[in-house]
């Protein structure tokens, strides 16, 4: 019997469904095909499920784990919180995500444990929910719990009144100890129910409290760059790199900030740190050496052991840091690094329709990182002698194994040193380790593949976008250029609604959850970036869309900045939360708000007209005054705040600038010696001239940024002007309109070809139309000499 045609399956465990529930399990359970595997102990010997619940109706592959468990779950739903109420329970709420390895376990032990889910199912309403659907549910309820127990994690377990405040909750429990608390909540609710509503008021007033986080508006420092980033130097180690023991994380929003920061101004001290702490995580076992790409986070302090899943997220930032990082110290090896890892995202993690999915996980063969690790024997027995001993010496594979007896691959020194050492050139020693690692990599195919969460994310999804889009305009860049494209209009034609709302994420073509604040932000942002890729005004059009529908739904016009969740959203109105949470602070991600005003300050200074200018520019003014007394006070917990005030305030750093609200493009890059700057001006702008005919009018100049440059530009060459009457003024002015290039010979200040990969210009100029003229302007560049 196949499970395409039969629905027999049981109820779970002292629960009799109605027939109406029953029937729509069993279609849905007969839709899934033949080709459906149920995840769970208890199957028949033909493999049909012995139990399903509500979870099977779910598009989320985290709910879908769960669907056969004997626990008779609920999503988060409003029918979840009636029920609890009219059968006077109290609700025990599990969070978690699909590639969860500690999920794995408590579900194990316990989801799957018949004695768990009897009592369960007896005593309490369960709801399981999906942290990566949403973020606002998550981040309301892991808020009580770390004010419970001052630690937060998955799986987060948290038992609720019925009217959804937390009273008691944790993180992960042993079966034992669960079954245990189980039985101790149910004696106090049953004994002192008024005392668990009163800590549970209190415990709800103090979440909310913190959530609001409520204050006056006020003016950013204009010195917490420079504050935050003396913070973080604080904060390192300067021994393994990163900002904390273990276990470390990769701390992509810290990396974006400081590298822009030096970006900026030049700071070698800082230039070091970056480059040391890059160099340490790309040598580690975080990263895969065989497959490209870094896993989550490291459980040591030697970056050498990885919690073996990879995010999507991860894979994004990381390819930014490290394109960032290379323009930075001009060291091949992390352009080396992010291509490898944007290579692992297309092979692997790309959707046939263009969309990313979202993680795969750290288990395989019921083992954690047993995909990932290697012994001797298995090194000799898919490669050549002589490259088995090079793998052997070059990834330091041993017969002891550095884990579990066997071993996570890494690497002790920079390719070069590790080539001279080979007594290889460089270039050649490099094309037979990515011989070996495709060798190692085909023969690693042929095992069991962990588990790869498919559903496809909106802000993930648009990461990736924007470390794509970047790439793509590398050069060899194209396949990433096509493959950026391809990801925006899939997720414009996919994760929309009727109304032109975003939806969160999607599984297998259907979307049911409506996206949060910071998918509409990382949407518009990709999409400024696609801009810059493609010069195609739609996804300029797209971004104003989707910051228009953001502040529609999110913004808070009392007190300011954006909520994590719509007021509209169904389930909001009609399920009870402790509050109604606004994303502030950088984690794994730039805060949600913090990638709004990126997106706002970016787009501000594209092409638009003066009325989407004035409303652009005044919405990230007021972002940014909600949160500057927050940021003044810790200014780096907000690096990526940081960040994007910087953009604000002086424009993307890099080679790429706008100026004129966007009518005029700036872009630089060196050859042969010589800098370039390219100026793209807008039909309807012009620009002065070098010696514009006018005392009054501002020339336009290019020079180096004085005290954050190691060259000098000589024999800079200004573009021929035209002469022109303009309605201010009889006189012929000298200006210029259209394209036109600037040119300068670059020579190195410091008589060392080595002391900047860098050039640091800048350019002053003043535009007008024709009838007014705007203030001056300087653009500052940085561009990469090498």
């Amino acid at each position: 019997m196949s499970l395409a045609t039969s629905t027999a399956w049981a109820d779970p465990p002292g629960v009799i469904f109605t027939t109406e529930l029953r029937q729509q399990l069993g279609a849905t359970l007969k839709a899934r095909g033949t080709g459906y595997q149920p995840r769970t102990e208890h199957l028949y010997e033909d493999g049909r499920p012995k139990f399903t619940n509500r979870l099977i109706l779910q598009d989320s592959p985290y709910l879908l784990q769960h669907a056969h468990n004997p626990v008779d779950w609920f999503p988060w739903s409003p029918e979840a919180f009636a029920q609890a109420k009219r059968e006077n329970k109290p609700v025990f709420l599990s969070i978690g995500y699909s590639t969860c390895h500690w999920c794995h376990v408590m579900e194990r032990e316990s989801f799957e444990s018949i004695e768990v889910a009897e009592y369960l199912n007896a005593h309490f309403v369960s709801i399981k929910v999906d942290r990566e659907r949403r973020p606002d549910i998550d981040t309301i309820y892991m808020t009580a719990v770390q004010m419970i127990t001052g630690r937060g994690g998955w799986p987060m377990s948290s038992f609720l009144t019925t009217d959804g405040k937390t009273f008691h909750g944790g993180t992960y429990y042993p079966r034992a100890q669960f079954l245990g608390l189980l039985k101790q909540i149910i004696k106090v609710w049953n004994g002192d129910r008024a005392g668990i509503v009163a800590g549970a008021d209190k415990i709800a007033a103090s979440v909310q409290g913190y959530l609001d986080q409520t204050q006056a508006a006020g003016k950013l420092g204009s010195d917490m760059p420079e504050i935050a980033a003396n913070q973080l130097v604080q904060r390192h180690d300067a021994v393994h790199g990163g900002f904390s023991p273990a276990p470390k994380f990769p701390n992509e929003p810290d990396y974006l900030f400081l590298i822009d920061h030096a970006m900026r101004n030049g700071d070698q001290m800082l230039i070091d740190l970056i480059r040391f702490d890059l160099q340490t995580m790309t040598r580690g076992g975080i990263y895969d050496q065989v497959g490209g790409g870094f896993h989550r986070y490291s459980t040591d302090n030697d970056w050498l052991v990885p919690h073996f899943e990879k995010m999507l997220y991860n894979q994004a930032q990381l390819a930014r840091v490290y394109l960032d990082a290379a323009a930075l110290t001009g060291d091949a090896e992390f352009n080396r690094v992010a291509r490898q890892i944007l290579d692992y995202v297309l092979r692997d993690m790309k959707s046939p329709g263009g969309g990313f999915y979202s993680a795969t996980d750290a288990d395989s063969e019921g083992g954690e990182g047993l995909f990932f690790l290697w012994t001797p024997a298995q090194v000799k027995s898919v490669l050549s002698k002589k490259d088995a001993e090079l793998a052997i010496r070059l990834f330091h594979i041993s017969e002891a194994g550095n884990f579990e007896g066997s071993n996570i691959l890494h690497l002790s020194g920079a390719a070069d040193v590790v080539a001279g050492e080979e007594g290889l050139p460089t270039e050649s020693f490099l094309q037979r380790v990515d011989q070996i690692r495709q060798t190692l990599y085909t023969a690693r195919e042929q095992r069991e593949h962990p588990g790869r969460d498919e559903k496809i994310v909106t802000a993930w999804n648009a990461m990736m976008i924007m470390a794509l889009a970047q790439a793509g305009q590398l050069k060899g860049g194209d396949p990433y250029a096509k493959a950026a494209l391809e990801a925006g209009q899939f997720i414009w034609q996919n994760h929309r609604d009727s109304k032109g709302n975003l939806y969160r994420a999607s599984l297998e073509g259907r979307s049911s959850v409506p996206g949060v604040q910071e998918d509409y932000a990382w949407l518009a942002d990709a999409y400024i970036s696609l801009y810059d890729l493609s010069d195609d005004v739609r996804w300029l059009d797209r971004a104003h869309t989707l910051v228009d529908n953001m502040h529609r739904l999110f913004w808070d016009e009392t007190n300011g900045g954006y909520y994590m969740s719509a007021v509209s959203t169904a389930d909001v109105e009609l399920t009870p939360v402790m509050g109604r949470p606004k994303d502030i602070n950088d984690g794994a991600v730039p805060s949600g708000n913090a990638v709004a005003l990126n997106a706002l300050a970016r787009l501000a200074r594209r092409p638009s007209s003066k009325d989407e200018f004035f409303e652009t520019d005044a919405r990230a003014t007021a972002l940014l005054a909600a949160f500057a007394q927050a940021v003044n006070r810790r200014p780096s917990a907000f690096a990526y705040l940081l960040r994007a005030a910087q953009v604000r305030r002086r424009g993307e750093s890099g080679p790429l600038q706008y100026a004129a609200h966007g009518g005029v493009k700036t872009s630089a890059h060196i050859t042969s010696g010589a800098l370039v700057i390219d100026l793209k001006i807008q039909p309807g702008w012009h620009i002065n001239a070098h010696k514009p005919l006018s005392d009054y009018l501002i020339p336009t100049t290019l020079e180096t940024d004085a005290g954050a440059s190691a060259w000098d530009l000589v024999d800079v060459s200004y573009p021929r002007p035209i002469r022109k009457t303009l309605g201010f003024q009889s006189e012929a002015l000298a200006l210029y309109e259209g394209t036109v290039r600037l040119t300068a010979q670059v020579k190195n200040s410091q008589n060392n070809a080595l002391t900047s990969p860098l050039l640091r210009v800048k350019l002053r100029l003043q535009a007008c139309d024709d009838k007014i003229c705007l203030p001056p302007e300087n653009l500052f560049l940085q561009v990469p000499v090498h």
